[in-house]
């Protein structure tokens, strides 16, 4: 071969590779992540935003995190980046303002229980947060929903019950008590519930009342239990022993998510939040 031929060879070689990484796709972006501080009166509050670059197009569904009652943890967090996967811009909220944390069970439930006795407070916060979300650029204000946990869960109906104009919440082990029946007139969000079928704190009293109060305000809302799962088991944190009341349940987990999934579906219709 003829050094010539050898020299065009090497030359359409080296351009076939040029063109080949040209046209490569290029990675997908990581989800981004977002610390901002906003407030309330005096009280400094700090929440997390996540969004994947490469789904989010144009305006595209909002996911408010209302956290447990131990604050925003990791754990709410990385609810935020898995939303963010599916496609929404996910922002998790700050209920207790920022730095505080509580370190045990006693601080948390003393901390909740500031929330959970005195719900105008609590329905504020829940709609600072809201507004965070609804300000976002790329958030689509007409297609907005909340989901919580435990204490979080509540803090999605008493959101939902201030009257807020979102599309629907999504409560995983929450409290369902109704001190104020006459607020279910003020929903207008679809409501999905997901229940441990043996949660030992959630009386069956308040399942009634809940009901009672949804059913007679005309709600359009839906309960799901899981057979042997008890209060908190979406959180890994929590352990596997049932006989604590609290404990995680994979199965339950899984199949909740998948089943809030199904509900945004329903919500929002065909989107790019669809894998």
């Amino acid at each position: 071969m003829s050094s010539s031929v050898i020299r065009l060879w090497i030359m359409a070689s080296i351009t076939v590779v040029m063109l080949t990484i040209v046209t490569l796709p290029s990675a997908s972006a990581e989800v981004r992540t977002e610390t901002v501080e906003y407030s309330d009166g005096n009280v400094v509050l700090q929440g997390f935003f996540a969004w994947d670059p490469d789904r989010v197009s144009g305006d595209v569904p909002g996911i408010l995190v209302v956290h447990q009652w131990m604050g925003l943890t990791e754990y709410e967090q990385s609810r935020c980046k898995q939303l963010a996967e599916l496609g929404y811009v996910a922002f998790a909220l700050d209920i207790y303002g920022k730095g505080v944390r509580p370190s045990s069970q006693q601080q948390a439930a003393e901390t909740a229980g500031i929330y959970k006795k005195d719900r105008q407070l609590y329905r504020r916060r829940l709609n600072l947060g809201l507004q965070q979300l609804r300000s976002r650029k790329g958030v689509a204000d007409n297609k907005i929903a909340a989901i919580g946990y435990c204490f979080g869960g509540t803090g999605t109906l008493e959101l939902s019950r201030s009257g807020a104009d979102i599309s629907g919440v999504v409560s995983f082990h929450g409290g369902l008590d109704s001190p104020t029946p006459d607020d279910g007139k003020k929903i207008k969000a679809r409501i999905l519930v997901c229940h441990g079928a043996d949660d030992p704190f959630v009386p069956a009293k308040d399942i009634d009342a809940f009901k009672s109060e949804l059913t007679a305000a005309k709600v359009d809302w839906q309960m799901i239990y899981y057979s042997n799962a008890v209060h908190s088991f979406t959180q890994p944190m929590a352990g596997n022993d049932n006989s604590r009341g609290a404990a995680y349940n994979e199965k339950a987990d899984r199949r909740s998510w998948e089943a809030m999934q199904q509900f945004f579906d329903e919500l929002f219709g065909v989107t790019n939040a669809t894998p």
